[in-house]
């Protein structure tokens, strides 16, 4: 990881829930557009609360289509929110 994409990602660990605007969120990798068993770039991360990354209504605990339903946003819209925020 460059030095670039650690501060990138730091800054994304400060901000708040994309989804709930909690405190205290996992860096959540977007999965749309990358294939299977591949991790997207670090620098399309976004900020997502344990429950909402992982949780039973997180985007790992649906899966991500059933996640974008349910919250209805999607991960890419989600990312343009994240960077409009930091630039």
């Amino acid at each position: 990881m460059t030095k670039a994409e650690k501060d990138h990602m730091g800054k994304v660990a400060q901000l708040p829930c994309a989804v709930c605007g909690a405190h205290g969120v996992h860096v959540h990798h977007i999965r749309t557009g990358v294939g299977m068993g591949r991790r997207a770039s670090n620098f399309d991360t976004l900020p997502l609360c344990p429950e909402h990354h992982q949780g039973n209504t997180g985007i790992h605990g649906m899966g991500r289509k059933a996640w974008e339903r349910y919250h209805g946003i999607t991960e890419v819209e989600l990312l343009e929110k994240t960077k409009e925020i930091l630039s």
